[in-house]
């Protein structure tokens, strides 16, 4: 959904090692089938069967910077988030530790098979990365993934860790961008004060234009 993710995944794949095959383990005592699993030498391990997990939401060409211009293709953002961190969410408006988001980026087709116009998802991938939640390895980071099965931390110093903590609504993820979540946190009061500022600051732009 995210194409300022999209950015994250490239930067990330430039500086992956992806050809370690380092041991992987399963870390702070959890049994998840779901939890984060480095290997020894701090990758992430991609989780494979993701597409079980719940799905959030898909995005087309969402672009967050001015400056980016990716008009020569377009492409779907599905986002997919471990299925305890969503229930946790239902019920609190907050995200838990050892939370797991999955961006996924797939090229757009148009005007195939039977199709004459729009867009469809195709299967091929542009981008992974991860967004997770681990408080023993100091909170919250991203991980970007080529076509291996192992991601590398992306730096504290990337632009993309400011973003979230300058407009996420709710603990630095995006769920303004989540229509299933972003009213729930409304109503359990969770959106961050960063977020509504910057809902207040376009409902003023609206209102001007009236």
């Amino acid at each position: 959904m995210m194409r300022f993710w999209l950015l994250v995944g490239v930067a990330a794949f430039l500086i992956a090692l992806t050809g370690s095959r380092s041991p992987a383990v399963a870390e702070s005592g959890t049994n998840s089938s779901t939890a984060p699993v480095y290997t020894a030498d701090g990758k992430l391990v991609f989780p494979p069967k993701y597409r079980e997990w719940v799905y959030l939401t898909t995005g087309l060409d969402m672009d967050y910077s001015p400056t980016v211009n990716l008009a020569d293709h377009s492409m779907f953002d599905n986002v997919f988030v471990n299925p305890e961190s969503y229930k946790a969410f239902v019920a609190t408006g907050k995200w838990p530790d050892r939370t797991v988001f999955v961006l996924e980026g797939r090229v757009a087709g148009s005007k195939g098979s039977i199709n004459k116009s729009g867009h469809y998802q195709t299967t091929e991938i542009m981008s992974r990365s991860i967004h997770l939640k681990d408080e023993a390895r100091g909170g919250w980071a991203f991980y970007g993934f080529g076509d291996g099965p192992e991601g590398r931390l992306v730096p504290k110093e990337a632009v993309c860790y400011s973003c979230h903590a300058d407009h996420g609504a709710v603990d630095t993820t995006f769920v303004q961008f989540y229509p299933t979540l972003v009213e729930i946190a409304r109503q359990k009061g969770t959106l961050s004060p960063e977020y509504l500022k910057d809902e207040a600051a376009m409902a003023d732009k609206k209102d001007s234009k009236k």
